[in-house]
C-alpha cells in the first residue's frame, strides 16, 4: 500500500475513545468519543491543513521577522508565514516522527531538531499520546542533546469540536469557558504582541471567565492570568446547545493559551472548530524572553495536556 501523505498512522483506543496519530508532525489527526468528533479531523492522504493537530516546537506561535537574539548572537530563521513576515509555529510540524513504543492505547513518537540556520541547536523531541478514561493525554518533551543552551517553547494545535457534527460556522452556536484574566493585544496586520490588558476592558468581548456564547466574535489571541482548579489545572470548555462538547486541561507548565475561531476565506470550512493551544510561552517569546524556557545541555523540559469529551 502507498504510505499516506500525512505519514504512518497510529490508531489508539480505550473504552469509547479512539484516536489516530499521523507521524508527520506527530499530529493528532482524529479523536472521537462514542463516534463523536472531539477535534476537527483531516484526511490521511493529504497534507495537514492549517497546523491542525500539529505539535508546535521549539516555539509556538510567531517570531517577528523570523529574527531574534539568543546568548548574544542574532539568528534568522525562515519566514514560514511570508504574508505577515513571521516565522510561525516552530520547526517540527513537518518532521516525520518515528515510533519509540506503542500499545493499543498509547504511542510514543520521536524526532530530532538538527542544528540549522537560525536555530544552531540539537534538541530531541519526544511526543506521547495516551488514551485513558479521562480522554487523550499528550506530552511533549524537549531534550537538549547539543553542547550549548537552547531556547525552547511548545504547545499543541487542536481545533476543538462541540455538538454532533463538524460543519461550517458551528463555532457561532457554541458556548466557551475560558478562565483567563488577561488577553494579549496584537497588531491587526501581523498579529504581533503589543501588551496584555484585562479581558474585562473594551466591553468584555474576550471575557469568557463565565460560560457564555461565542456568537460571531473573532478571536485570534493569546490569553494568560489563567485560573486553576484544586489540582492546579486550567480547563477550557466548548459546548453545543445540547450540552455535548469538548474540554482541554493542562497544568502550570503552560501559563498561556492561544484561542482562534478559525475564520477562513472558504465558507465551506470557516469556523468549524475552535483552536485552543496551551503554550509554555507567548507569541514572540524568542524576542521578549517572557516565559521562555532555556534548555541547558543535557536538560529536558516537558509539558502536557488532556482533551476530554463533555
Amino acid at each position: 500500500m502507498t504510505r499516506p501523505l500525512s505519514g504512518t498512522q497510529y490508531e489508539l483506543s480505550y473504552g469509547d475513545y479512539s484516536a489516530v496519530i499521523a507521524s508527520v508532525g506527530a499530529s493528532l489527526r482524529k479523536l472521537t468519543h462514542a463516534g463523536r468528533d472531539l477535534v476537527v479531523p483531516f484526511e490521511a492522504d493529504a497534507p495537514r491543513p492549517a497546523f491542525r493537530g500539529a505539535v508546535l516546537a521549539p516555539w509556538p506561535n510567531r517570531i517577528a521577522d523570523g529574527r531574534y537574539t539568543f546568548a548574544g548572537v542574532q539568528q534568522q530563521v525562515a519566514l514560514t508565514e511570508p504574508e505577515r513576515g513571521n516565522a510561525l509555529h516552530g520547526l517540527v510540524a513537518w518532521l516525520d516522527f518515528g515510533a519509540i513504543e506503542q500499545t493499543p492505547s498509547r504511542v510514543t513518537l520521536g524526532a530530532t531538531i538538527q542544528a540549522q540556520q537560525g536555530y544552531p541547536h540539537r534538541v530531541d523531541v519526544e511526543v506521547v499520546y495516551e488514551l485513558t478514561a479521562d480522554g487523550l493525554f499528550s506530552q511533549v518533551t524537549g531534550s537538549n542533546s547539543g553542547a550549548d543552551a537552547a531556547p525552547w517553547g511548545t504547545g499543541p494545535h487542536p481545533y476543538l469540536v462541540a455538538g454532533d457534527a463538524v460543519r461550517p460556522n458551528a463555532v457561532n452556536e457554541w458556548t466557551l469557558l475560558l478562565p483567563a484574566d488577561r488577553v494579549l493585544e496584537v497588531t491587526p496586520d501581523r498579529l504581533l504582541p503589543t501588551g496584555t490588558r484585562p479581558v474585562s476592558e473594551q466591553g468584555g468581548a474576550f471575557d469568557f471567565r463565565e460560560t457564555r456564547a461565542i456568537g460571531d466574535v473573532f478571536i485570534d489571541h493569546a490569553f494568560t492570568g489563567l485560573a486553576t482548579d484544586a489540582s492546579g489545572r486550567t480547563r477550557v470548555e466548548v459546548r453545543a446547545a445540547d450540552g455535548s462538547g469538548t474540554a482541554i486541561s493542562w497544568d502550570a507548565a503552560c501559563p498561556w493559551v492561544q484561542v482562534h475561531t478559525a475564520d477562513l476565506p472558504d465558507p465551506r470550512v470557516t469556523r468549524q472548530g475552535l483552536a485552543v493551544e496551551p503554550m509554555t510561552c507567548p507569541p514572540d517569546a524568542f524576542n521578549s524572553g517572557t516565559d521562555l524556557v532555556v534548555l541547558e545541555p543535557g536538560a529536558a523540559h516537558a509539558a502536557g495536556w488532556t482533551i476530554s469529551a463533555l
